[in-house]
């Protein structure tokens, strides 16, 4: 599994980050966690509001910062 995060660097950023990293742990999964802050790459996704989140490519979040069981459930799901 690839995990992008896409934003700034901001707080926001990096606590979908953690959170992201919290999910992937309590559900037991490995993956690839990066953060993208380049807005060039981040615009290639079509996201317009950050921080977003990209699971295997593809956006599933966008404009706000999930809680850990949402993201878990995104991850489950994908």
């Amino acid at each position: 599994m690839d995990i992008k995060v896409l934003g700034a660097g901001c707080a926001n950023c990096h606590t979908l980050e953690d959170r992201t990293r919290a999910a992937l742990a309590d559900a037991g999964l490995e993956a690839s966690v990066e953060m993208i802050t380049d807005y060039g790459v981040i615009a290639g996704y079509g996201v317009m509001n950050t921080p977003a989140l990209v699971i295997d490519e593809k956006v599933v979040i966008s404009g706000r910062v999930p809680e850990v069981p949402e993201i878990a459930s995104l991850l489950s799901a994908g």
